[in-house]
């Protein structure tokens, strides 16, 4: 095989070669885009057998695609899963799986500190099935163990947190969830596979918006489960029969930006600490939420269950709104846009990004003050991100009366 046994390779090699090589046509070097929608067969037998999965192949775009097939087992390396399979979005993927896995009568166990369209599930749509919901501080390791002990079909961590970038201890959490029979899932999308392993952590699913790091520019959506090949057939069947499948366009924009993933995390990380520090000691900022700082509340869990501690950080600025209002125009270089993980910084307050489903006071309520930006790093020279951010403070300083740092 060409590239030797990837899945004994290091994870930059992974994310080149994984999955890849069967794929590859007539001397290609990448993966072609295949948009057939049916797989024709001369033999209905050999048919047959591929549509009942006994024979591997495809028979309809809505069940599997061989540009989407790569895609998945690329992702399936580079977590270390026995299997996976993609959604059409982050959102199909998180709501995939939950919807697959639950019944009417089950109870979940989860963080207040999760992304919106996540914490929207939570309240507002399993509720609806009779499903009972759970949010637990998100920090507070004893109240989640006391209440998954208290019985729970599903423990579904998010780590570190959007856009809070609050740390949980997934080894701890996995095995007290294990020891009463509970499913862990979690959402690995700011961490990516370069920063963390959950199911090496003891989680039996993890989760990825592939939109963001994953694919890394910002062109293509898309989701993606990985973990044990029993329950990853079930949230594949979920998923085939409701539709929620992710194009092979997007699958191969997907496949390209993975290439570069271990490149772009690993700069994208340190530039993301040396921002963190930064700003950690402006005076116009009043608190930056990244666990990379030892003032962190679990930066010592971070440490221990992560290698960089990721591209994304929060901060809070002094002057409330109107600061904020000042600010983000000002930046050079970034995108006021809802979304992350890109080689470009985008920035913006979770009102129009992360939780802008709710309202002030839900944001409120989950601790995420309307002073709050989240800032996703790019790829970009870090010092001239930092100049960026001290002409937009300086901005602040001036056109805010109330402000006489």
């Amino acid at each position: 095989m060409r590239g030797g046994d990837t899945q004994k390779a290091q994870l930059g090699t992974r994310s080149v070669w994984a999955g890849e090589d069967a794929y590859l046509l007539q001397g290609a070097t990448q993966v072609p885009v295949v948009h057939s929608v049916g797989f024709g067969y001369d033999d209905l037998e050999e048919w047959q057998d591929v549509a009942l999965g006994r024979k591997p192949g495809h028979i309809y775009g809505r069940n599997t695609n061989p540009t989407v097939q790569v895609f998945e087992e690329k992702v399936r390396m580079l977590e270390g899963a026995e299997a996976a399979t993609s959604f059409s979005t982050g959102m199909a993927a998180i709501s995939g799986t939950l919807f697959s896995l639950l019944r009417p009568g089950d109870r979940i166990v989860s963080l207040v500190d999760t992304y919106g369209g996540t914490n929207k599930i939570f309240s507002e749509f399993l509720p609806r099935f009779d499903i009972e919901v759970v949010l637990c501080p998100t920090t507070n390791h004893e109240r989640i163990i006391r209440e998954v002990a208290a019985g729970a079909k599903i423990l579904y961590l998010e780590s570190p947190t959007n856009p809070t970038l609050k740390i949980v201890d997934l080894k701890r959490l996995a095995g007290a969830a294990h020891a009463t029979g509970s499913l862990v899932v979690v959402d690995n999308t700011f961490a990516t596979p370069i920063n963390q392993q959950p199911l090496a952590l003891g989680a039996d699913l993890v989760i990825h918006s592939a939109t963001k790091f994953l694919g890394g520019h910002a062109d293509a959506l898309g989701g993606v489960v990985c973990g044990p090949q029993d329950l990853i057939q079930t949230i594949y069947h979920y998923r085939e029969i409701n539709g929620a499948t992710l194009h092979p366009m997007s699958a191969y924009l997907l496949l390209r930006g993975m290439k570069t993933l271990q490149l772009r995390v690993r700069r994208q990380s340190a530039s993301a600490e040396t921002v963190a520090r930064f700003l950690a000691s402006h005076p116009l900022v009043e608190h930056v939420y990244y666990p990379g700082l030892r003032t962190h509340e679990n930066h010592d869990i971070a440490r221990r269950q992560m290698q960089q501690f990721g591209g994304v950080l929060s901060f809070s600025l002094a002057g409330g709104f109107e600061a904020v209002r000042d600010f983000l125009p000002s930046l050079h270089y970034a995108h006021l846009a809802a979304n992350l993980g890109a080689v470009e910084t985008t920035a913006g307050p979770p009102r129009t990004t992360s939780h802008v489903e709710c309202t002030a006071e839900e944001r409120a309520a989950l601790g995420i003050p309307e002073t709050l930006i989240r800032y996703s790093v790019g790829i970009e020279d870090v010092d001239d991100l930092i100049a960026d951010l001290a002409q937009g403070l300086e901005r602040v300083r001036h056109v805010s009366p109330t402000l006489r740092i």
